[in-house]
């Protein structure tokens, strides 16, 4: 999860704060009114939220609250999902979701961390949210259900996709052990490997030639999973007619673009979340600098790396697909100038940077059809939809 910055809502009168330590059988939840009020601590089990209703009327009357009295909560994004933020707002409670990282911690203490000191914690950052410190942390931009549950396809697609991956490797370095150089594993490696000898010339292993198959028949299922999961990619690219698919079908216009990365940047980005600037957009997918100025010492630490790495990693193939498929374009040429005779370290870092640029210029062309400065478009609509189905090869600038 990636955060971003958002106002606070406030409420007038009383207010009881609660923060969840979350667990997966049971978590504490702190419970205050004020600054220097000592947190009221309550060992719950995880997911009882008729418990969590009656020790909420609990701490109500131990601070003395009416029962109309506002209650606003908080918890550190994770495992638990959304769940939880979606029923604290039904229930007309202003829920805030915290950034797990931009939770403050004393340099002192090593990061010293226990279930009673992260709800303490996470209450009194509670409190100065909603008194005003619009920065003391970063609340999560929650999606709606159906936002979040369009997000499966392509995370399980990319999820299957390393899946295929680790079998073909395991199969190369088993081999690679006896000796043998296997350059791919193909569909024809079942017919092979009755072919295939030990560096010696001895026959495989009696335990290790039965291991290969199962390997390959690993890498098979994955392979045929992949097929179905992007066969539901193009019929949903074709059929559907919501405002994520029209954006989708926006960024295909563009020449050399392929079909993952703008899946990605509109169901993960651009889809449902708002940007208020450029940081915004760069931080989304961690890659904004990290700055180190003290007195007269002042360098750069690299990229931050918040957010999902997919993202990221993501971003940096369609930088490096847009340099080769528009070459001529802006973009491509501001990196030649700046980056690309170098050497190897320069050309990295400016592969960053120029991920982050060619991130937010996609960005004002979804959101505002601002085509990126000399960016070349595919040649029609057909073109456009050959290239969804993958029945037409890419265009080049």
């Amino acid at each position: 999860m990636t955060a971003i910055r958002e106002r606070q809502v406030t409420t007038n009168g009383p207010r009881l704060h609660l923060a969840f330590e979350l667990r997966w059988g049971q978590g504490k939840r702190a419970f205050t009114i004020g600054h220097g009020q000592p947190a009221r601590l309550r060992t719950m089990a995880a997911r009882d939220l008729t418990g969590l209703l009656r020790e909420i009327a609990k701490a109500q009357r131990r601070f003395g609250l009416p029962e109309e009295a506002a209650v606003v909560s908080c918890y550190e994004a994770g495992r638990d999902g959304f769940g939880l933020h979606r029923w604290r707002t039904s229930q007309g409670v202003v829920n805030v979701l915290v950034d797990a990282a931009s939770i403050e911690v004393n340099r002192r203490e090593r990061r010293a961390t226990s279930d009673p000191l992260d709800a303490v914690k996470l209450v009194s950052m509670l409190l100065r949210y909603h008194a005003g410190e619009a920065k003391v942390g970063s609340a999560v931009r929650v999606p709606t259900a159906a936002d979040e549950d369009r997000r499966q396809l392509h995370r399980e697609l990319i999820a299957v996709q390393d899946e295929r991956t680790e079998p073909s490797n395991r199969i190369k370095g088993l081999l690679a052990g006896q000796g043998i150089a296997l350059p791919t594993v193909t569909s024809d490696f079942p017919a092979e490997l009755a072919g295939l000898r030990c560096w010696d010339g001895s026959e495989l292993g009696a335990d290790l030639k039965p291991r290969l198959p199962r390997a390959f028949a690993r890498r098979q299922l994955a392979d045929q999973q992949l097929k179905e999961l992007e066969h539901e990619r193009t019929q949903r690219l074709r059929r559907d007619d919501t405002p994520h698919v029209e954006r989708l079908r926006r960024l295909l216009e563009l020449a050399g673009m392929g079909l993952s990365g703008p899946w990605l940047l509109v169901y993960e980005l651009f889809g449902w979340r708002q940007f208020a600037n450029r940081r915004q957009v760069g931080a989304i997918v961690g890659l904004t600098p990290t700055p180190y100025r003290s007195g007269d010492a002042s360098r750069a630490q690299g990229i931050r790396k918040a957010g999902h790495r997919v993202r990221r990693r993501m971003m940096v193939a369609l930088a490096w697909g847009w340099r080769r498929w528009q070459p001529d374009r802006e973009l491509s040429r501001g990196y030649e100038r700046r980056f690309a005779y170098h050497g190897k370290r320069a050309r990295k870092v400016g592969g960053v940077a120029w991920a982050r640029k060619l991130l937010i210029a996609l960005g004002r062309y979804v959101e505002q059809g601002e085509v990126p400065a000399g960016a070349k478009l595919a040649s029609g609509r057909a073109e456009v939809n050959a290239q969804a189905t993958g029945a037409g090869k890419r265009t080049a600038a």
